[in-house]
């Protein structure tokens, strides 16, 4: 190498060796393409997609996109993903990715093609509504109630756009266009940054993806079925916004007329030509002929069309943005579905020619985008406009357009300050147009935007004043569809349904006269069967006639009104009818809109024409007739659809009078399901018709039937009314609240009720606990209409009650500049809510006061409120004094009312002068604060919601009280029967848990003092008054407890939520009652058997201790005489034995003192506490009671002689009331005899001691049964004196012998002599020094435990049985009073014998213990439930006693007495031992104790073996009668309730507990099965008291001083007494079956003249009989 030259270094020679050989190898080997290439997001202009990338070194990849095989775009990226942006909506394109290498060289592609979305589907995916474009939203859907119609959050995304929308425009607020989505607040704004950054300020851009509001219309207009579009329609309508008239599909490109979208709005307006006269137009506005003035653009405009357009139709004093424009909210935001969008508004005058700025009516359309892109819409405007408005800057080469079009003026508007406008193209294209100077209005520099529209207004005057061509809207569909457009009413279902509809509508000519031929069945027959129906319950015009005669003849009278509806044939038009709504859902929704409008039309023109007439009459008051024809040409000119489906509602009820065989019958049954399911189809049902202002009751029962069947398990509902003067706006507000439909235009004023379902989305369901929210909107009281009749007021009434009564909520709408009217409202719904609370119902009201729009008319209007409250306490005071109920004295005692947030004030409708004033927006705001705390009270009531057939039964029992005059006291209702039964199971559930255990607890306190002082009892107490003031402690303390807890349990009960508790809280305070009555009733019972007792157990330690010193004296001399026997002879006999044995006894017999107890002189105790008794009785009572010696009474059968009481009366008199008096007073005497002859059996069979306090009790039973008759049955003195003298004189001679025989039981000398054999026989063993243990243990047994368990075992069976026969099958018929008497009454139809019906009539409460005793015997003589219960008892006894041997057996120190003694210790507080066989047991016993326990247990097994035989060879029978807690007292006692019988008929009453206030009964039955007969004739009486107390007629008895007093006030003569009228002529069939069948039977044993028994009586079968019971005590 040559010095200077450089060397390489080895290493770099290397280096660039490999990097050459790796270019080399890169260069021969091809890139791998990307792997698993995927679009994962379209939208409208871009694509998104991504891939795996392959393996080996990237560069990068390259991205193509082609369109039509061309290339649109090619991007490079270095990650695996990427968005291709700016490419055009709903195009297909192909996308190719290429992997890239560091060198350039590209792999060959992946290809993937993806079409972008069109700007609709993008549109409404960014709206959430994609699913809606195929499955088109429905009102019900729309309308339904959801957790968003309660919040108040704004939009928050665009999905909720939509909805926010709908939700504002169903409650008509005008605000429902502002549609920006609520953004994140500016953190730096927020946070206090407050630097100079002007460039962030102007650049930035438009917080979030804004959209225009025309293009959220639109789609939605896309996405709904005809029925949502034409509700949006008429709410945008209401709301002074433009409507779509020609709707695009930017999709399709096809346009639709919005025809049918437009047919429900309706417009009123008053032209110059009728300001004279005060007139106004109403009509359809697709019906209206009007000139049609439209506004185009063509090319850019700098100019606002719609702002102009705006300002054209706004006066400076009432400006409003009918049309969306660039300057709104939103509205400069690119419209991406809603270009070739055409609206259409109206300007209508009032007639005011200084405020209408068109003396003429006008159609104002406004084409959105560029004409030359939407040519066939112009097209369309300028065949149907009378001028057409070009707004432009520049007229360009398409100016051909409008050389094209001929029908319409043309107008062009341009702006001269834009920097586009030409005025040489201006000139050419006018002069091809041949227009002249007023065609043209530009604005100029020197012009502002005022004379502009000044210029442009008169222009449009100009054409409205004199058009070339009017054109109804419905013409324009012919034109729609020469262009090519759809018509949206086009498909076969609407026009199938309109054709329907149009046959029937084209034949009414007169509207009076088609009722009357078509719909005959709802004239004059339904309203004299809606006043029969009122006549059956009030029984006003009966006269002197037989009541029941009477009700027969009204029940013949409507079954040939039901015959005469039966005679006409069906009417063509309701054939048709009936068929178009059995069509296919959304046809029969479609024919329905169309029968609605075309019977509008044809009232409003019918109207029209009478108000004009009426008008021109009324100016002379000669024409006095002719006014009234005219007054009710004009109430009876309505024709809606509910006329039609109130026809079949009574065809239907015709029918139901038919056969169930009839074929007609069974032909019209579908109908009620095809009501259902409209209703549920969001039709409302007419509840009330108003015109014969009464319920079909059994059409709309079985339409709420089908409607449960159909919606079924979702079936509940709570329920929202309005109330308040007619034409206050109040279907406007529920319109405005829920988005329903209830007619509200012009001469279509309520009548009557209707109800409307809204659904609860599911969401929701558990916050409002229902399914179903029920509107019911009302009539207005006070009408004009009916102020002329005379019961107005009572019908006003009768509306009131029933709503009220089915609502949940009662909004009440009243005016408080009008204080009378005011007052009659006020009186009326007051009124109704007084009605409520009695019946248990507690709605809650609301009071809205409209047109009241001062903010601070809360405050302001206090004075308001508080004069308010004030009028409704005196209303309620007015109210409280025409039902009786006069303790209600405020109306906060009615109901719940806080008149700060029960008062709710809403400004006026209108925003300015109608008919171009929108609604106003504090009136839509104010709504829905409303409606959401509607929403929030039901979601809080305490009562839960109805069922839909509770619902029904509601409307039922609230109507049928309604028609009777005394609502309250009419009201029956078999949900709050249903409570109050439920309400009486639980309570008698409690009781009996209650009784039970103080029966056990006394069981054992008694075995306690039984035991007391004997080896069985180790007591703490040191005397028997000691254990007693204890036992009397434990008593009152468990007492007390029970009663606490029954009471807790009462009001737990009452704060249950189901069950409909709130229904029967009146009745709280009663069985509060109850519980503290049988705490004393018991509390006295018991306090009484401890110290009977006590006294007894003290005569009996007495006796026992002179037994004991007898066997003690008997033990010693025994002993010593064995001991004499042995030292003289080792070995003697028997017969020796025996008259050793007999020679000792007899000395000792003749030794001993046998002292026993007293005989005392129950007669002369008995009678002391008579003479006590009646000492505050006056000195008459002392007199009678010393004037008979008690030992003669009481031994002839009692007889009741009326002499006395009856002497003051006059003869005619006297004999009239005699007989029915004297009878009805044995009854009563008997009764408490039977009472005090059971308790005196029940203490003689426990073969115990008398005791004082027995006749005492005697004595309370009977102050307690006479005191509880006093209000029905009058008595004197003399009977009271002789009917104790005779029931004391009774109990004194069975006493006395019970005392006699329970001194010769225990007799010391007989007890002593009784066991003489034993003791021969222990002398004996014992001398012969014989094993006693066998013996011993055996006499142990059968001495001491055995009569200690069946004692137990019978002590424990009573309880037992009881409850057997109260959870076993019997249970139902055990469980209340009402279902007790059910079961009676219908064993007694089953039997069907007269015999039995006797003496359930005559001899009630034995009667009944007999039935109850017969029942019991019947249940436990199947199977083996006694043996079962005898045998647990049994087993539980001999397990107690081995246990207590067992115990003994451990003490190791002690002996056989010991051993006996600690047994009977163990079971001292379960078995009560004999002292006596205990005695005889323990002497002469020298038993070894170990042997002695061997065979105690062997002879205690066998005893189990043998009482268990024994036990079950007894009959229930005799069992029955041995028990000493018998059961069938106990369910006499539990089941015959207070004792107290109907003052008229003698039903004994079936309210529940001991110690309600109110008497009542399920049924009543004819007086004459209680003897009453008419004095003259002798027949006995068939009249029914539920049926007297409504009449007229009037009653005499003793309690009235044998005065007339009339039935309807019988409340004055007994208080205490609740007849109910019957709820129908049906009501009694039960009675009056059994007064017919058995009339001659009763006659004879009454000794009367048969009853004269009314014809229809006759067709009541056995089975109506059944039915009739069933319903009268709520029997499902």
């Amino acid at each position: 190498m040559t010095e200077g030259t450089e060397r390489t270094p080895p290493q770099l020679h290397v280096l660039t060796l490999s990097v050459t050989r790796r270019i080399q190898q890169q260069q021969k080997v091809a890139p791998v393409p990307p792997e698993k290439i995927q679009v994962y997001r379209v939208s409208g202009d871009s694509v998104s997609l991504n891939w795996d990338a392959p393996a080996g070194d990237i560069g990068g990849y390259t991205v193509s996109c082609f369109c039509d095989g061309e290339k649109v775009q090619e991007q490079t990226t270095d990650a695996t993903s990427l968005t291709l942006c700016s490419l055009r909506p709903g195009q297909q394109y192909s996308l190719h990715v290429s992997t890239r290498l560091e060198n350039g060289q590209l792999s060959r592609p992946a290809e993937i093609s993806a079409p972008t979305k069109t700007h609709l589907r993008s549109l409404l995916e960014d709206l959430g509504l994609e699913q809606h474009y195929t499955e088109k939203l429905t009102l019900s859907k729309v309308l339904q109630i959801d957790e968003k119609t309660v919040a108040d959050d704004s939009a928050e995304c665009p999905s909720d756009l939509p909805w926010c929308f709908l939700k504002r425009l169903m409650m008509v607020n005008v605000t429902a266009r502002n549609m920006k989505c609520v953004c994140e607040p500016d953190r730096d704004a927020l946070s206090g940054d407050t630097g100079l950054d002007l460039d962030n300020l102007v650049n930035s851009p438009n917080s979030g993806d804004v959209l225009n509001p025309l293009d959220v219309i639109t789609a939605l207009f896309l996405c709904s079925d005809g029925f949502v579009q034409q509700e949006m329609a008429l709410k945008m309508s209401m709301c002074q916004f433009s409507v779509p008239l020609l709707l695009p599909n930017s999709d399709t490109q096809q346009c639709t007329l919005m025809l049918w979208a437009m047919r429900d709005i309706v417009k009123k307006y008053r032209p110059q030509s009728l300001s004279e006269s005060k007139g106004f137009v109403e009509e359809r506005i697709v019906l209206s002929e009007l000139p049609l003035v439209s506004f185009v653009r063509m090319g850019e405009c700098s100019l606002s069309k719609s702002e102009v357009l705006n300002k054209l139709l706004s006066n400076s004093q009432q400006y409003h943005d009918t049309f969306v424009h660039r300057n709104m909210e939103c509205g400069d935001s690119p419209r991406r579905i809603s270009n070739g969008l055409t609206e259409i508004s109206w300007y209508l005058p009032c007639g005011n020619q200084n405020i209408d700025l068109f003396a003429e009516p006008v159609a104002v359309a406004n084409l959105r985008g560029d004409i030359t892109s939407f040519e066939t819409q112009f097209s369309f405007l300028c065949q149907t406009s009378a001028a057409v408005f070009v707004f432009f800057d520049d007229l360009d080469s398409q100016h051909r357009l409008l050389t094209d079009q001929h029908k319409a003026q043309i107008f062009l508007v341009g702006n001269h300050q834009s920097k586009s406008f030409r005025l040489d193209a201006l000139k050419k294209v006018a002069t091809e147009l041949n227009l002249t100077k007023s065609n043209i209005i530009l604005k100029t520099k020197q012009m502002n935007d005022a004379d502009f529209v000044k210029n442009l207004r008169d222009t449009v005057r100009n054409v409205v004043e004199n058009p070339r061509t009017r054109m109804q809207v419905e013409q324009m569909a012919d034109i729609a569809r020469e262009l090519g457009m759809v018509v949206d009413e086009d498909f076969p279902e609407c026009q199938r349904a309109k054709r329907n509809a149009d046959a029937i509508t084209e034949e009414i000519e007169d509207i009076l006269q088609y009722k009357e031929a078509q719909l005959p069945l709802q004239g004059n027959i339904w309203k004299a069967l809606t006043r029969l129906e009122k006549e059956e319950c009030r029984l006003k015009k009966a006269g002197s006639e037989n009541i029941e005669q009477y009700k027969g003849h009204l029940l013949i009278e409507k079954k040939q009104l039901r015959e005469e509806q039966n005679r006409y044939s069906m009417s063509d038009a309701m054939s048709c009818f009936i068929s178009a709504i059995s069509r296919p859902g959304i046809e029969r929704s479609y024919f329905l809109k169309w029968m609605r409008i075309n019977l509008d039309n044809l009232s409003q023109e019918k109207l029209s024409v009478l108000r004009e007439e009426y008008k021109e009459k009324s100016q002379s008051s000669a024409n006095k007739e002719e006014i009234k024809d005219l007054d009710r040409q004009l109430s009876n000119s309505s024709l809606g659809t509910e006329h039609f489906l109130r026809e079949i509602g009574q065809i239907y009820e015709a029918s139901v009078a038919l056969p169930e065989s009839d074929a007609s019958r069974r032909q019209l049954q579908h109908l009620p399901i095809l009501c259902a399911e409209l209703l549920l189809d969001g039709f409302p049902l007419e509840l009330v018709d108003g015109e014969a202002s009464n319920i079909p009751l059994r059409w709309v029962s079985d339409v709420l039937s089908q409607l449960n069947t159909l919606v079924y398990p979702n079936n509940k509902i709570l329920v929202v009314t309005v109330l308040g003067v007619q034409s206050t706006g109040k279907s406007t507000l529920l319109n405005t609240m829920f988005g329903v439909q209830f007619a509200v235009s012009s001469g279509r004023c309520t009548r009557g009720a209707f109800m409307l379902l809204i659904r609860i989305n599911e969401d929701f369901r558990k916050v409002l606990g229902c399914d179903f929210m029920v509107i019911i909107d009302t009539e207005g009281l006070k009408s004009p209409e009916l102020a002329q009749l005379d019961d107005s007021y009572e019908h006003d009434n009768e509306l009131a009650t029933l709503v009220v009564g089915l609502s949940d909520i009662t909004i009440v709408n009243i005016a408080m500049e009008n204080s009378t009217e005011m007052r009659d409202i006020l009186q009326i719904v007051v009124h109704a809510f007084l009605r409520m609370k009695e019946v248990g119902k507690k709605p809650k009201c609301l009071f809205v006061h409209q047109n009241v729009s001062d903010v601070s008319a809360h405050d302001k209007n206090l004075r308001d409120r508080k004069l308010l409250l004030q009028q409704l306490n005196e209303m309620t005071q007015t109210a409280a004094r025409m039902e009786r109920k006069e303790e209600n004295k405020n109306f906060t005692d009615v109901m719940e009312y806080n008149p700060d947030t029960g008062n709710w004030y809403i400004p006026g409708l209108w925003n300015g002068n109608p008919p171009m004033a929108p609604v106003n927006a504090g009136y839509s705001e104010a709504a829905y604060d409303l409606k959401k705390n509607i929403i929030h009270m039901l979601g809080d009531c305490e009562s839960t919601s109805n069922e839909i057939w509770e619902f029904v039964e509601w409307t039922r029992s609230l109507w049928n009280a309604v028609k009777h005059e005394n609502f309250i006291f009419s009201f029956r209702n078999s949900l709050v029967a249903d409570a109050y039964m439920r309400l009486c199971t639980e309570f008698n559930k409690w009781g009996w848990e209650f009784r039970k255990h103080m029966y056990t607890w006394i069981t054992h306190a008694e075995t306690t003092i039984s035991n007391f002082g004997t080896v069985a009892v180790k007591s703490e107490a040191s005397d028997m008054g000691e254990l007693l003031v204890r036992l009397k402690d434990d008593a009152r303390s468990e007492l007390s407890k029970w009663e606490t807890t029954l009471l807790e349990n009462l009001t737990q009960y009452f704060k249950k939520t189901e069950g409909h508790v709130h229904l029967v809280e009146g009745y709280k305070e009663d069985f509060s009652n109850s519980v503290k009555s049988l705490r004393r009733e018991m509390e006295s019972s018991i306090l009484n058997q401890l110290e009977a007792a006590a006294e007894i157990r003290k005569g009996m330690t007495t006796l026992e201790r002179i037994k004991e010193t007898h066997t003690t004296k008997l033990e010693q001399e025994v002993h010593s005489l064995i001991e004499k026997c042995r030292q003289t002879k080792a070995q003697s006999t028997d017969e020796e034995l025996d008259g050793e044995f007999d020679k000792m006894w007899d000395n000792i017999v003749k030794g001993l003192s046998f002292g026993g107890l007293k005989e005392m002189d129950v007669f002369d105790k008995v009678y002391n506490y008579l003479r006590k008794n009646l000492t505050h009785k006056g000195s008459r009572a002392s007199e009678l009671v010393m004037g008979k010696p008690l030992r003669s009474c009481g031994t002839q059968p009692f007889k009741y002689t009326a002499e006395g009481f009856f002497n003051r009366l006059a003869g005619t008199v006297k004999q009239l009331f005699n007989v029915h008096h004297t009878t009805a007073v044995q009854r009563m005497a008997d009764s408490i005899i039977a009472a005090c002859t059971q308790f005196v059996a029940e203490k003689v069979g426990k073969k115990t001691d008398y005791h004082d306090n027995y006749i005492q009790e005697i004595l309370q039973m009977i102050d307690e049964r006479l005191s509880h008759n006093q209000d029905i049955i009058k008595t004197d003195i003399e009977f009271e004196v002789s009917l104790k003298q005779h029931i004391c004189g009774v109990a004194a001679r069975r006493f006395q012998k019970m005392h006699k025989d329970f001194l010769r039981r225990n007799d010391p000398f007989r007890c002593l002599n009784q066991h003489k054999d034993k003791y021969r026989s222990d002398f004996k063993d014992l001398f012969h020094e014989r094993d006693q243990c066998h013996k011993k243990a055996e006499e142990f047994t059968t001495l001491c435990l055995t009569p200690a368990v069946v004692d137990y075992v019978n002590n424990s069976l009573g309880p037992d049985i009881t409850d057997e026969m109260l959870t076993s099958r019997t249970s139902l018929q055990f469980s209340t009073r009402m279902y007790f008497q059910y079961s009676v009454l219908k064993d007694l139809l089953t039997k069907d014998n007269f015999e039995s019906y006797l003496r359930y009539i005559s001899s009630y409460e034995e009667f009944v213990k007999e039935w109850i005793f017969d029942q019991i015997v019947d249940h436990f003589s199947k199977g083996s439930t006694k043996s079962d219960l005898e045998s647990q008892h049994l087993k539980a006894s001999i397990k107690s006693i081995k246990m207590a041997i067992a115990k003994a057996q451990k003490h190791q120190e002690s002996n056989l007495m010991k051993f006996v003694e600690d047994i009977c210790e163990e079971l001292g507080d379960k078995l009560v031992i004999s002292q006596d066989a205990l005695g005889t047991f323990r002497i002469l016993n020298n038993a070894n104790q170990e042997q002695f326990t061997h065979w105690l247990t062997v002879c205690v097994e066998e005893m189990e073996q043998h009482l268990g035989e024994t036990l079950s060879q007894t009959d229930i029978q005799t069992k029955l009668k041995e028990l000493n807690f018998k059961p069938q007292n106990e369910l006499f006692t539990r089941l015959i309730g207070c004792g107290n019988q109907c003052p008229f008929c003698k039903v004994p009453c079936d309210a529940g507990g001991k110690a309600h206030t109110e008497h009542w009964a399920s049924v009543h039955r004819s007086q004459g099965l209680g003897r009453l007969r008419n004095h003259y004739s002798k027949q006995l009486a068939v009249e029914i008291c539920s049926s007297l107390v409504i009449t007229e007629g009037t009653f005499s008895t003793p309690a009235t001083g044998f005065q007339k007093h009339p039935f309807k006030n019988y409340k004055d003569i007994y208080p205490t007494w609740k007849i109910a009228p019957d709820g129908s002529i049906e009501a009694s069939d039960y009675w009056k079956y059994v007064m017919r069948k058995f009339n001659e039977q009763f006659a004879e044993e009454y000794d009367a003249n048969p009853a004269a028994i009314p014809s229809h009586w006759y067709g009541i079968t056995k089975e109506d009989a059944e039915k009739s019971l069933r319903e009268s005590f709520g029997i499902k």
